[in-house]
């Protein structure tokens, strides 16, 4: 079963690397699909960098991708240690709060975001989609969970006690004991960044879009060239597939040796 399931789940990445491998009379001739690469790989990649500015919205993707799952990592971490650990006037009303937000669907919240960018003189530039996804409440709530769970009190109380502050017993207790999960929160928040198509197609213009908006360009026209589309769709899974498989040996990793021993 699970080799049937892993199967259906890279047959697409498969697909697309076979079709961007051929030219597009041999992926629309007959009616049998080719099922094995091809030789035009590489001249389907080069068109893709020639036809769209695909180079610069890789590099478009790739900062704000970075930028917002560092920021998530820290500023989540920050917000649940202060909600998991520290006592403090209206800690429970403000999580409600944060937590009462994550029920607000997205296209609701679009035309204020809209203008708030317009307003503080972001639209058109990355910090349009950095800044709004600096935190998010999901992260929040995460992390106030698995430092919950996993940072004892006694932890904290003995970090007091050897004088370390705030800052320093999160750094040093804190970061340690949910690190696996901080690293997992970093891997979906870029690749959500790295995915996302609909507030980029907003907020930026097309000549400096993102990669997802870099693809709908490669797509759009009376006549669709799937060879190069998905020639820009290989291009634009690698650098997720690379954090991916430098996140997914941290967390195995992380989960093998545990948080706290003895």
């Amino acid at each position: 079963m699970l080799a049937a399931i892993t199967a259906a789940s890279v047959f697409p990445l498969y697909w697309s690397f076979v079709v961007a491998s051929h030219d597009d009379n041999s992926v629309l001739a007959g009616t049998t699909p080719p099922l094995v690469p091809g030789g035009h790989l590489i001249e389907n990649i080069q068109r893709v960098f020639e036809l769209s500015a695909f180079w610069q919205a890789l590099g478009n993707s790739l900062i704000v991708a970075s930028t917002t799952a560092v920021s998530n990592v820290l500023l989540s971490s920050l917000a649940g240690f202060a909600f998991a650990k520290l006592r403090f006037p209206g800690r429970n009303a403000l999580l409600v709060c944060v937590v009462v937000t994550v029920m607000v669907p997205t296209q609701l919240g679009i035309i204020p975001l809209y203008m708030l960018v317009t307003d503080m003189g972001m639209y058109g530039r990355l910090s349009a989609l950095i800044v709004p996804a600096l935190v998010s409440a999901v992260g929040v709530f995460w992390m106030r969970q698995a430092i919950e769970e996993n940072i004892p009190d006694e932890l904290i109380e003995a970090a007091r006690m050897d004088g370390a502050g705030l800052l320093r017993t999160y750094w040093h207790v804190v970061v340690p004991g949910v690190r696996t999960t901080a690293t997992v929160l970093g891997m979906f928040t870029f690749m959500f960044a790295w995915n996302d198509y609909f507030w980029p197609l907003i907020a930026l213009p097309p000549e400096n879009g993102t990669v997802q908006i870099a693809l709908n360009q490669l797509a759009a026209g009376y006549y669709t060239d799937y060879t190069l589309m998905l020639a820009g769709v290989v291009v634009s899974v690698l650098p997720v597939l690379a954090v991916f498989t430098v996140l997914a040996r941290r967390i195995v990793s992380g989960v093998m040796a545990g948080a706290v021993k003895g």
